[in-house]
């Protein structure tokens, strides 16, 4: 038997083009028989020749598998989805569609229009708060001996321990306010914040506090004006910080400085800073360094004041804290607009005295809703820059990183450039035109990737920019061809709609604008659906609502209406279900959705999917669903299935970031504690697009799917990919019959991108199948039936190394360590002294939590320290016009065979492998690990000489001759010894 086998294995050899192909036979009989018989004795005497013998996988069999499971599954996904009478509804509509071409030029004009327009309004809600202050600094005498009670809001609502109001507390009726991100608040008061290392009963802040009340009708009176305003603010010089509305959990942080070489006070001053989310600093030689940098102040001021200029000023962006565990990260960021506030006195004019900056805050969430999702396509996208070139909203801007459970803001999250995340504009014309403030538009070809990073897509963008008057910043749209070129239009009664809008299986999101519900306090506790219903019945008719948008929610709820009894009927045909169909669900251009769950909670494998927590899943302000963008890249009808990758490895922290950003700090610990004692993620998501054509035109209406469980697609191959023991196999070359559930064989189903959804090892479900058989992916990308493709992420954090320290430097002398230290102090101590401000002494930055130095991160290991990086990482896809392949990998000892069949209308391959020959050795794993990218000297310093472009302000403030310039201070200010100066700078001559 063994023989037999052997030679009949030796019937088949490999060809020239990697596939099997048979030998021709030549010669006499006698001839062949000899050689038979001397084949097999060398067969029995060198077992190392088995090289030579392969099995022979049967190319039609694995055909017919494939074919089989693609009309199985096919027909399972449409069932239970409806799609082909989703599809069929569309169709009957299509002739009373009016479908429009997107003017890309204009819609960028019109929501910069807009977005001027609202920052306008809150640039003369502070304009209106620098001339209250200013007035009332002007008839507001000093009184050194003023005795004023103001309310300090670290107190309000706090007693002792009698029972009594602590002095400066009191009681005040605090309401949770959903405008206020759903903090307790008065929108009756303003409060005084001030700082604990502050006297609180200071002369200074007694009389600044009692000259500011009068700002208190004016913060009332804006918010009425504009009741989309958010926090105001006027900050003194003295220190102290007035707060509208009235909230006691605003964050502050305190900077503190011990002055002096006395030490006795150092820890109190320390544990000061520690607990206030600050940072603690000791300067031994010189003196008051806020009360004199405050000079440096006045005097930069004096232009100002005697020229009554008043610039406006926009910050960077910056974290809001609040927003931070409930927000996707690119909805994350904010910024503020302020003005200076400067003393009117003649006395004091050509002094420049300023009083403090006032200013209000705008979350970047609420500008970026002007830029309707309905209006950009499935892959379209809004973004704005600064005149730097850095990102205030993006959606793959990622600010925060995972270390361990905790997220928190990487290093450079408020200046990360355009240019680092869109790279493809090597050449940075698209950055430079906008920070140059100009309008245009261009066309780019990128490589984008969606589901965490993991897999890649290729569109043509077409960007569209403007810049946004009065502001620094400039606005970009992109629209995908194919996708956001078109838009369309139907036309169905309110009364129709009506009715079907408010079916229970149907939602629409929240995040989107529908109806403006910050206007009136009364409509802030509406969801956007209900203020819709109560819009179009008549009810709240003072709603502002965006009719376009209605219209087409009204339209996308008729046309899929029908889909609401389909799903019914299949649930309740009990008897006719499959077992593991667990959700199915739709979703239209409008931001409409259905879904029916075909299993109870209790019994559903994917508990989450479609909850408010799954926002992958859901349309948002900054993406559509991801089974719909999936889908959108699929031809229309044909069903595309994946994994969902709720886990992300170490290397894409960030990413993992991102959807936890979206759960509370709870629900990431729950969550991880679940994955650790069972397995998640074995489900299976079908999808396929729905489309409108008109003429020549397409537009894609919406996607449908189902939701499944792997276990029911993994029953169904396994029953196909087993030939029973009586097939014919006469006319078979090869293994016969095949079963896959043999040992002689692997057998897997795979998607586009390379990641397994069925195996027989269950554990490889949702890995990439490079790291489970390196040789044949190896063979297959050499092959071209899938491809390499590098993606950059320029926004990653990195694992520190050795090699982040050059070992050569401090070879040249043991002095250069201090010299090198003592030049490192100075400098930046002369940096703090030019650049600090008393906006440090009120500033919320909830992310700079001072440590005591018992637990400074020094004392980590160097390798658990994590760093801003740039990596490469790779991503595969599927290259459709190869169907079919086989071939014979030769790997030492044995040759391994396999056979793939891309299977019919669908994104699937299916692989039968060999599965006695191991090639691991040959041909190591494949991973998708990203490498950090490496400079070298060179590169760095070319990076470091080649500046980007940025756009300076338009105003300047040099100098004016009414300035009383005797007014310079004075040697007694800032005393320095001129042999320490002098030995400084000769360190800093040493070491440069």
């Amino acid at each position: 038997m063994q023989i037999a086998a052997a030679a009949g294995m030796n019937r088949w050899s490999r060809g020239n083009t990697g596939n099997v192909r048979k030998p021709e036979r030549s010669g006499p009989h006698h001839r062949g028989r000899l050689m038979m018989m001397l084949l097999w004795i060398i067969l029995f005497s060198s077992p190392c020749l088995m090289v030579e013998g392969q099995m022979k996988i049967p190319p039609e069999t694995v055909q017919q598998w494939a074919i089989s499971f693609s009309k199985d599954i096919a027909a399972l996904s449409a069932r239970y989805s409806g799609a082909k009478l989703l599809q069929k509804k569309y169709k009957d509509v299509e002739s009373v569609v009016k479908m429009e071409e997107v003017d890309g030029e204009e819609l960028v004009k019109t929501f910069a229009e807009e977005m001027e327009e609202m920052l306008g309004r809150k640039m003369k809600s502070v304009k209106r708060l620098a001339e209250a202050a200013e007035d009332a600094d002007l008839y507001h005498e000093y009184n050194a001996t003023l005795e004023f009670d103001y309310y300090n809001s670290l107190l309000i609502n706090m007693v002792d321990e009698d029972g009594n109001s602590l002095p400066l507390g009191g009681d005040f009726a605090l309401e949770k306010n959903e405008h206020f991100n759903k903090l307790p608040v008065n929108t009756q008061l303003s409060n005084i914040q001030v700082p604990t290392n502050v006297y609180n009963k200071d002369t200074d802040i007694l009389n600044g506090a009692y000259m500011s009340e009068a700002l208190n009708d004016v913060f009332i009176d804006n918010f009425k004006k504009d009741p989309t305003l958010t926090w105001q603010y006027f900050g003194s010089s003295t220190g102290f910080f007035r707060l509208y509305p009235d909230n006691v959990d605003w964050t502050v942080r305190v900077f503190t400085y011990l002055i002096g070489r006395e030490m006795t006070f150092a820890d109190n001053t320390k544990w000061i800073a520690c607990n206030n989310k600050g940072y603690y600093t000791h300067i031994s030689t010189l003196a008051d360094v806020q009360e004199n940098v405050m000079e440096y102040l006045h005097v930069l001021s004096r232009p100002m004041v005697i020229n009554h200029d008043h610039d406006i000023i926009w910050t960077e962006a910056y974290m809001d804290s609040v927003l931070f565990n409930t927000q996707a990260q690119s909805l994350l960021l904010m910024t503020s607009v302020a003005m200076p506030v400067f003393s009117k006195k003649e006395e004091t004019l050509s002094h420049g005295i300023l009083l403090g900056v006032v200013g209000t805050d705008v979350a970047l969430r609420e500008l970026m809703k002007m830029a309707p999702r309905y209006k950009l396509g499935v892959h379209g996208y809004a973004y704005l820059i600064t005149n730097n070139g850095y990102i205030l909203s993006h959606p793959d801007l990622r600010p925060l990183y995972k270390e361990g459970k905790k997220l928190k803001p990487k290093p450079n999250y408020n200046s990360v450039d355009l240019s680092e995340v869109e790279w493809e504009d090597t050449e940075e014309k698209l950055r430079t035109a906008m920070v140059k403030g100009e309008n245009g538009a261009m066309s780019l070809d990128v490589r984008t990737s969606v589901d965490k990073g993991t897999r890649v897509m290729f569109l043509k963008n077409d960007y569209f920019y403007t810049v946004i008057n009065e502001t620094p910043f400039s606005l970009g749209i992109v629209l995908t061809r194919g996708h956001g070129e078109f838009i369309f239009f139907g036309n169905v009664s309110v009364e129709e709609g009506l009715h079907d809008l408010q079916a229970p299986d149907l939602t629409i999101p929240d995040e989107w604008t529908y109806c403006e519900l910050d206007i009136d306090p009364g409509h802030r506790k509406l969801d956007q659906l209900q203020a819709v219903v109560r819009f179009l019945m008549g009810k709240e008719p003072e709603l502002e609502c965006d009719m376009q948008l209605i219209q087409q929610t009204l339209f996308d709820a008729v046309v899929t209406a029908p889909m609401e009894a389909y799903w019914t009927a299949l649930m309740l045909n009990t008897s006719g279900m499959d077992e593991g169909v667990e959700t199915a669900f739709l979703g239209t251009r409008s931001g409409l959705m259905r879904f029916q769950r075909y299993t109870g909670i209790e019994k559903r494998l994917a508990k989450s999917f479609l909850t408010a927590s799954d926002k992958e899943n859901m349309f948002t302000l900054d993406h559509f669903p991801v089974w719909y963008r999936r889908a959108a890249e699929n031809p229309a009808g044909q069903f595309l299935y994946y994994m969902p990758r709720k886990e992300t490895r170490d290397v894409f922290r960030d990413y993992e970031a991102d959807y936890s950003a979206t759960l509370s700090a709870e629900e990431v610990e729950r969550e991880a504690e679940e994955g650790g004692r069972k397995q998640t993620g074995r489900i299976v998501i079908a999808t396929t697009a729905i489309t409108v054509t008109v003429g020549k035109r397409t537009a894609i209406a919406g996607a449908i799917g189902v939701q499944m469980t792997l276990e029911l697609m993994e029953s169904r191959f396994w029953a196909i990919a087993a030939q029973p023991n009586d097939t014919d196999c006469s006319n078979v070359e090869g293994i016969c019959p095949l079963r896959c559930d043999s040992i002689d064989i692997e057998c897997y189903v795979i998607d586009n991108n390379g990641f397994v959804l069925i195996s027989k090892q269950r554990n490889d479900a949702g890995r990439f199948f490079g790291e489970i058989d390196g040789s044949v992916m190896t063979t297959l990308i050499r092959m071209g039936m899938f491809k390499r493709v590098s993606l950059f992420d320029y926004q990653a954090m990195c694992k520190m190394s050795s090699h982040s320290v050059s070992s050569a430097r401090p070879l040249l002398s043991p002095f250069y360590g201090l010299a090198s230290a003592l030049k490192w102090f100075l400098s930046n101590f002369l940096l703090f002294l030019l650049e600090f401000n008393i906006c440090g002494l009120w500033h919320t930055e909830p992310f700079a939590d001072a440590k005591p130095s018992f637990t400074s991160s020094s004392h980590k290991k160097k390798g658990d320290i994590l760093q801003p990086c740039d990596t490469e990482y790779p991503s595969f896809v599927y290259e459709p016009s190869v169907k079919e392949t086989n071939s014979i990998i030769k790997c030492g000892r044995c040759q391994k065979m396999f056979v793939v069949q891309q299977i019919p209308n669908s994104n699937l391959l299916m692989l039968v492998v060999q599965a006695d020959c191991d090639c691991s050795r040959q041909h190591p794993p494949i991973n998708m690990n990203p490498k950090e990218v490496r400079y070298n000297a060179s590169v760095k310093c070319d990076r470091m000489r080649s500046q980007k472009i940025r756009r300076r302000p338009e105003s300047c403030h040099a100098y004016h001759p009414q300035e009383n310039a005797n007014d310079c201070g004075g040697a007694s200010v800032i005393s320095l010894s001129a042999s320490l100066f002098l030995f400084c700078l000769s360190f800093s001559a040493l070491v440069s």
